[in-house]
């Protein structure tokens, strides 16, 4: 996953070392009793009094007093994934200016994406002025000597809420906290200073007379918890670094600005590629060893043999490096002994405990003058691969732990742990995510990968879960950042990438169930993905079938089965959102002028209708039941203190430990229903079919989707499909009564909702529970409110991302 984060240049001379500071007035010398530390700019430490001098250059006209690379970051964390205050966490980055006015120094914040780069002065001038800048702390000049500098003590701008805790807490219910200045402070005591940068932290407590359920899980005392926060002042990178235009088609990230300057008939707004400096010893097109090679250690936090599993899948991006002509130009190794993770000098790959699983992210760190990237920060979650571990535990047993053969759930996990290593730190490098690798054959580590779970005699085949080194999308991306070559031959790159039909599908034209895009999917795999979506159906029964106590280690709480269960009874969910793209899918890209890709045709009409036949397979009652010797295994209780990880997991229950078939029955049954009567998905099909009758449409869809969920059903079958029937009809409503739903898909439900409780009131030959059932849903139809009420009681999934869920 992608967090971005930019971060300003700054221009400050190193401060020879000079006369004691002395206080302005009488008052005796401010830096008596301090230690001075020599680094970027001299800083005076009081441990006593608890303060932190740093002094400053003199003053310009304008009163500036140095520009600084303002980095924040998290030393410690939260510990919650919902929240996001996790360990090495980065927060906002930007210029910051000391400014001198009297006897006052203050903190503002510049604005350097609005530019008029290479204008006169006075539009330069004129663009800067146009927009505003943040004044962000204030503090009282602590001294100065007889050449101007300043003296100023940060400790109070160090023990702002700069890290957003706040916001955040209340963003994930946990109401009413607020940093308590009395509780926070700064410590003199972590700060490092080095020749291009300064390490400052903080301490900051925050306070709530109610806590919610994420810090009562976590913190010793919910009503104050204590984050310790890094404060970075770094070096301007030295000239020479080449900017490289963006291009939408070639899967990097960009850095936006934008240039008044730019003449009539350019545009205002330029985007820049963003991408760590790399310089050839023997510049030219043939391979050459590199200046300086970007290195990644991994923390020495992450334990064996995970750490090395680290080290050999990040390592994978040596192989594109190696391809594009650099020589020895990436390099993984383990955090040397000692080393500050924090220090803008390493780029790591951090490995963060939590309470519960959640995302990993890999974190660019740029230069916004030139999408230089300076430092590269990787977050890895380190439940994920327990959750890895539950998956395959559940679909081969436990007691394959350690055997080492193909099955095994740890040698999997770190198959897993290989491939995420390299994809975050493919953002690190400058990478966006490709969520169409997965339909070209593994061509992207930036996909996310689902295990591709195999049946081979009949039985459950692990051998082939996760592909190994980079793919063609990963070499092309690497050439065309890296490599060399002005802008026709990049150009000429990139359209012979788009020419060979190679795909590629961003976040935003993926992660939604809603968008039209067939190719960008999470956690799919295949070219066909109804064909998929029928094998794993396949998959999944074999799964089921064999699924019970062999899941669970010797000794294991039987009570765990319920929280194994759900990747295995829902192993289709992901490949069945990619499935229903087709349906209404259009098959657009990101081409430029001149591209052949440059037409976005909708899916042939052949192709979403298998998608819509593969997709009705899945409302089968039959498939949605479960044995009942399993249905017996998954009522055992857990006694003792609960555990908010297995707590938030498992599916609703018909009270208690009691497991309850027709609520699972329903959240599966949902994976069909709900993008089938998406409304933008419904409203693409009205507008195919307006111009292609021969296309599948919207009614056709309605149609039989009714006609599979109302088919006749007896005997323990019966109470499923009645579940489903009303996870339908809710679905219809909602989907009519929507404010945002097009008037011709409004039109179109409400029309199917009508005749549907018009059919529901005949029903002749039901049996007493349908007849029952089937009045109630007609009556339900009828009813506006009451209707509207059952909507908001549909069952929630339980987080399904096989690291994390939304």
């Amino acid at each position: 996953m992608i967090r971005r984060t930019t971060v300003f240049a700054f221009s400050l001379a190193l401060l020879a070392a000079g006369p004691v500071l002395s206080a302005e007035g009488p008052t005796p010398a401010v830096t008596a009793g301090t230690v001075r530390m020599e680094g970027l700019a001299p800083v005076y430490l009081d441990k006593a009094k608890g303060r932190i001098l740093l002094a400053l250059p003199a003053p310009g006209p304008d009163g500036v007093s140095g520009r600084f690379l303002y980095l924040t970051a998290l030393r410690t964390g939260l510990g919650s994934a919902p929240v996001g205050l996790d360990r090495a966490a980065a927060g906002q980055s930007q210029i910051l200016v000391f400014r001198r006015i009297g006897k006052k120094v203050f903190a503002e914040l510049e604005n350097p994406r609005f530019r008029a780069e290479g204008a006169p002065a006075a539009e330069a001038l004129a663009a800067k002025e146009a927009f505003a800048t943040s004044t962000v702390w204030s503090g009282d000049v602590a001294g100065s000597d007889a050449q101007g500098r300043v003296l100023v003590d940060l400790s109070g701008f160090l023990t702002r809420d700069v890290m957003g805790a706040s916001q955040a807490l209340q963003g994930a219910g946990e109401k009413g906290y607020r940093l308590v200045p009395d509780l926070s402070v700064a410590d003199p005591d972590a700060v490092k200073v080095f020749p291009e940068n300064i390490e400052f932290e903080a301490r900051q407590t925050f306070v709530s007379d109610t806590p919610g359920p994420e810090v009562r899980n976590i913190a010793p005392d919910a009503k104050a918890i204590t984050l310790q926060v890094r404060h970075s002042l770094v070096k301007l990178p030295e000239p020479g670094y080449e900017r490289r235009i963006f291009d939408p088609r070639t899967g990097g990230f960009d850095q936006i600005l934008l240039d008044f300057a730019a003449p009539l008939g350019s545009e205002i707004v330029q985007r820049l590629s963003v991408r760590f400096r790399l310089e050839k010893v023997n510049p030219g097109p043939a391979p050459s060893p590199v200046k300086k090679p970007i290195i990644f250690y991994v923390d020495r936090a992450a334990p064996e043999p995970i750490r090395s599993a680290l080290v050999e899948g990040a390592g994978w991006w040596a192989q594109g490096f190696e391809a594009a002509g650099y020589q020895n130009a990436f390099k993984v190794e383990v955090m040397p002994e000692g080393a500050d993770p924090l220090d803008v000098r390493f780029n790591v790959i951090n490995w963060v405990d939590r309470a519960t699983r959640g995302w990993s992210y890999g974190q660019a760190v740029s230069d916004p003058r030139t999408g230089e990237i300076v430092k590269g920060s990787v977050l890895l979650g380190a439940l994920r691969v327990r959750q890895d571990m539950l998956i395959f535990e559940g679909l081969v047993g436990a007691d394959k732990n350690g055997t080492g053969g193909p099955n095994d759930p740890v040698q999997i996990s770190l198959a897993r742990i290989r491939q995420l290593g390299a994809h975050e730190v493919g953002h690190a490098l400058g990478l966006a995510h490709n969520f169409a690798g997965s339909t070209q054959d593994r061509a992207s580590v930036m996909d996310y990968p689902a295990p591709r779970v195999k049946l081979t005699e009949g039985q459950i085949d692990l051998s082939d879960a996760y592909g190994v080194g980079l793919g063609s999308w990963d070499r092309f991306t690497i050439d065309w950042l890296y490599g060399p070559g002005d802008k026709a031959a990049l150009d000429a790159k990139a359209a012979a990438m788009i020419a060979s039909g190679t795909r590629y599908a961003t976040d935003g034209d993926s992660r939604s169930a809603s968008v039209a895009q067939p190719w960008g999917s999470l956690w799919d795999d295949g070219a066909d993905a109804a064909a998929e979506l029928t094998r794993l159906l396949a998959v999944r029964q074999v799964a089921l079938d064999q699924f019970g106590l062999a899941a669970l280690k010797p000794g294991e709480p039987v009570v765990n089965l319920k929280r194994k269960l759900v990747p295995v009874y829902l192993l289709h969910r992901y490949q069945t959102e990619a499935t229903a793209k087709l349906v209404g899918g259009v098959a657009y890209s990101y081409a430029v002028k001149g591209d052949a890709a440059a037409v976005s045709p909708p899916v042939v009409a052949a192709d979403q209708r298998a998608a819509l036949s593969a997709l009705l397979s899945g409302l089968d009652p039959a498939r949605l039941d479960l044995k009942d010797d399993l249905i017996a295994l998954l009522s055992s209780a857990q006694s003792g203190e609960g555990d908010r990880q297995y707590e938030i997991e498992v599916m609703p229950t018909l009270g208690g430990p009691v497991f309850d078939p027709l609520v699972a029955a329903d959240i599966a049954a949902g994976l069909v229903i709900d993008p089938l009567t998406q409304p933008d998905r419904l409203a693409r099909l009205v507008e195919q079919t307006r111009r292609d009758p021969g296309q599948l449409g919207a009614g056709e869809v309605l149609d039989q989707l009714i006609a599979r969920v109302f088919a006749p059903a007896t005997g323990r079958q019966g109470e499923i499909a009645r579940r489903v029937q009303t996870r339908l009809v809710l679905n219809l409503a909602a989907t009519a009564r929507k404010p945002s739903t097009s008037p011709a898909v409004a039109a179109l439900a409400e029309g199917r909702l009508q005749t549907l409780a018009v059919q529901l009131k005949k029903a002749p030959k039901a049996d007493a529970p349908d007849r029952a059932h089937r009045l109630w849903l007609a009556s339900l139809i009828a009813d506006p409110a009451e209707l509207a009420r059952h909507v908001e009681t549909r069952p929630e999934t339980p987080p399904g991302m096989p690291i994390g869920g939304e």
